[in-house]
């Protein structure tokens, strides 16, 4: 096939994360079948033919150079893969992920097994209703009308919801849609170069602390209570200073901004490093100057042991920091845990990377990127 056909898929799911497998269907059937141009809204819908818990259904417009044949291969093997076990037995039955192949291009198929354009699309509502929302012109090639009527004449009246989740063509469009990610942790957590590969990977503008030239780092882990508050002080304007320019400057090349911290660090390491009287006079500074600033739509933090923590600081070599103590990172852990308590409406992802090794392995880089499209799924829904 030298010009790639566009498929049109419907997508349904009533058993377990619903929403998340759909999400993981849309991101197979790009990887197997091909790219995915267009994506329905979601709409709940009840189960059609039996009952059981209402359905999730959208539809998914792709295009592909496979044949008919092998593009029905893979929706199967799409199937087989989140987890639906296919019975022998007649009639409906509550499945966690549904594939319909609707329409390959404008062709007519009959080959038993395969049947093109889907034989009952016209009767069912779950699917005509999202198959209007990316194809409301596409003309059917047997009856010769196009999907906004064939939904006007469909005998099925279920009373169907349309969700505010949204599904994504891909993980670049779903970045894009969060438009800023905070990625923290403790020292030597991986922090900075995940934000790098994240990126680097889907277009991002990449925001990096800036400390090394810090003239108070290296004195201050040599003599903590003498050299905190300054310490603490200057990080505090030059974070404040960095930060809001790098956050209000819009780059018109980058889909989204992804940083390595988020200003609200500076209070939680000023809390373990300064004196109460110092904390207080701190505390004033600081809340004055973050109400100015822009706040993440996620904020992650890499979660890893103290003993692993100590291992990364170790392999990175940089001196000043090779004598913090075990009992300072775990102060600073316990920091980041209660400001999470203490803000619980903030959209905070834990993520636990002490047995992951995201940089060599990509399994594991992946591990990390469908736990923040999981939670970015469950805010939106």
């Amino acid at each position: 096939m030298e010009e790639g056909k566009k498929v049109y898929i419907s997508i349904g799911s009533n058993l377990g994360d619903k929403l998340k497998y759909l999400q993981d269907a849309v991101f197979l059937i790009r990887e197997l079948v091909g790219p995915v141009l267009k994506t329905s809204n979601i709409y709940q819908s009840p189960s059609w033919g039996f009952k059981a818990e209402d359905f999730l259904n959208a539809c998914v417009l792709a295009e592909t150079r496979l044949s008919p044949n092998k593009v029905l291969e893979n929706l199967l093997s799409i199937e087989k893969k989140l987890g639906r076990e296919r019975t022998l037995e007649s009639g409906y039955e509550s499945r966690k992920i549904d594939l319909d192949l609707l329409y390959f291009g404008h062709e007519i198929l009959d080959e038993g097994h395969l049947v093109v354009p889907h034989p009952k699309l016209q009767h069912r509502r779950f699917v005509l209703l999202p198959l209007a929302d990316i194809a409301p012109q596409f003309y059917h090639p047997i009856l010769k009308k196009d999907t906004r009527n064939l939904l006007q004449e469909c005998k099925d009246k279920s009373v169907m919801e349309k969700s505010r989740a949204t599904l994504f063509k891909s993980n670049s469009a779903l970045f894009a849609s969060l438009n800023f990610i905070a990625i923290e942790g403790n020292i030597g957590a991986g922090k900075t170069t995940l934000a790098r590969k994240i990126a680097e990977d889907f277009d991002g503008k990449l925001v990096l602390e800036r400390f090394a030239d810090n003239p108070f780092l290296p004195k201050f882990y040599e003599d903590q209570s003498r050299y905190a508050f300054p310490l603490e002080m200057s990080f505090l304007a030059d974070r404040y200073q960095q930060f809001t320019d790098d956050t209000t400057q819009f780059d018109l090349f980058k889909q989204f901004m992804v940083s390595d911290y988020d200003i609200y660090k500076s209070l939680i390491f000023a809390q373990v490093t300064l004196q109460k009287d110092e904390f207080k006079l701190y505390r004033k500074l600081f809340n004055l100057m973050y109400k100015e600033v822009r706040k993440p739509h996620i904020y992650v933090y890499l979660y890893q042991s103290t003993e692993r923590l100590l291992q990364n600081i170790k392999q990175r070599g940089r001196g000043y920091e090779q004598s913090i103590e075990e009992g300072y990172l775990n102060r600073i852990n316990k920091g980041y845990f209660d400001f999470f308590k203490s803000f619980p409406e903030q959209n905070t992802l834990i993520i636990d990377v002490g047995e992951l090794d995201f940089v060599a392995r990509k399994d594991d880089y992946n591990t990390i990127l469908d736990s923040i499209r999981n939670y970015a799924l469950k805010l939106s829904f």
